[in-house]
């Protein structure tokens, strides 16, 4: 590596409800995404636009208003001037964050200095539909099954492959997660990294999607979708969403030449493939290959933001690294649960909180951020803290 690479800063918009009732229900896709890009431009005024290198923005449904060269055409639509190009980026779930790693390597081998990566996801205009998209031969070999191209049974299945996490560790878990949530909130931790955004029905300032008065009782009367009798709920999963995220990263030589203060240093990445019915195991060997790569071990790590697409998943993973799931190592602001999981918007959520936090306590040096990818597949990001004092 010729530069190091880090993150400089992050913000995202508020995540909405998808569907009829959502705040953005007649907002495009695009339109999130650049008032989220404009917000980031604004935050950062010592950096040059012109400077910037690249864009890249990823969605998982590449189609309509989320589907013509997203980091070009939402470039060029926040004022970007026409000399910085872009691209679109889709690893499913893991879009944003593989955003952030393809620029980081670029960063890092020398060839571009400062980059926005980010995501966006309108779940409401493009619900997700695998199994309408699966090649019918990959389905005819068994590549891949119907569980596999619905993640809620890939959830289901984990439960049955790990049975001492029962419905009522996950209910636990997500009443935790709300809960952490709402304390974050009111503490102001998460406000300062979100762009207000106008829309037709109204201003987007608040995730809409927090439950601050969800109780173990109200969990565990809810209906199990993906099984009769089973263990997945819609209160132990995170709920459709839409919203967008942006970041900026940064090598060492634009951290000199634009006086830039970084947030958080990149270490090590890794992904990793598991099998596509059993998704949610997929940030288990991405985090020991990251780690691998970073010389660390589990117990180096200080701060875990992981992507609570459904509690069972998050357990599976805290659960293999002998990590307490009460933990406050472990989304010590909640996770996605709460606040909700616009696909390929998370991963770079789960770099603005963990960058907060590390803000905050200068005892942490090294913290990942990870998550399940659907068709199988994990993400892992280490990054160390700038502000550690032993």
């Amino acid at each position: 590596m010729t530069q190091d690479v880090f993150y400089i800063d992050g913000i995202r918009s508020p995540f909405g409800r998808a569907g009829a009732k959502g705040i953005y229900r007649d907002t495009r896709a695009d339109d999130i995404a650049t008032a989220t890009l404009r917000g980031l431009l604004s935050r950062n005024p010592s950096v040059p636009p012109a400077e910037i290198d690249d864009v890249a923005i990823a969605a998982t449904t590449q189609e309509g208003d989320q589907g013509l060269t997203l980091g070009r055409t939402v470039g060029l639509a926040a004022g970007l001037p026409p000399s910085v190009p872009g691209f679109a980026i889709d690893r499913m779930c893991a879009g944003g964050m593989t955003s952030m790693t393809t620029l980081g390597s670029g960063i890092g081998w020398g060839q571009i200095d400062v980059a926005i990566a980010g995501g966006v996801e309108h779940m409401g205009r493009h619900p997700m539909e695998f199994a309408a998209k699966a090649n019918p031969a990959m389905l005819e070999a068994g590549l891949l099954t119907d569980e596999s191209l619905a993640m809620g049974f890939t959830a289901e299945i984990l439960h049955d492959k790990f049975p001492t996490i029962t419905k009522n560790r996950t209910d636990a878990y997500a009443e935790q997660s709300q809960r952490r949530a709402s304390a974050a909130y009111e503490s102001s931790f998460i406000q300062p990294d979100l762009v207000t955004i106008d829309t037709p029905n109204g201003v987007a300032a608040r995730d809409e999607q927090l439950r601050p008065t969800t109780t173990l009782e109200s969990l565990s009367a809810l209906g199990t979708p993906f099984r009769e009798n089973g263990r997945v709920t819609a209160g132990n999963s995170s709920p459709l969403t839409d919203g967008a995220t942006m970041s900026l990263v940064a090598g060492t030589n634009a951290v000199e030449r634009f006086g830039l203060t970084p947030k958080m240093r990149l270490v090590s990445y890794a992904f990793a493939g598991v099998s596509p019915n059993e998704m949610g195991l997929g940030p288990i060997p991405s985090t020991e290959k990251a780690l691998a790569k970073a010389g660390l071990s589990i117990h180096d790590i200080g701060a875990i933001e992981i992507n609570e697409a459904f509690a069972v998943q998050v357990l599976v993973f805290a659960d293999h690294f002998a990590i307490d799931q009460t933990s406050e190592t472990l989304n010590p602001w909640g996770g996605a649960i709460a606040y909700g999981h616009p696909l390929a918007s998370s991963g770079v959520r789960l770099a603005i909180q963990l960058a907060r936090q590390f803000e905050a306590d200068h005892s942490i040096r090294y913290g990942i951020t990870t998550m399940c990818v659907g068709l199988g597949q994990g993400g892992t990001m280490v990054w160390e803290n700038p502000n550690f004092r032993a």
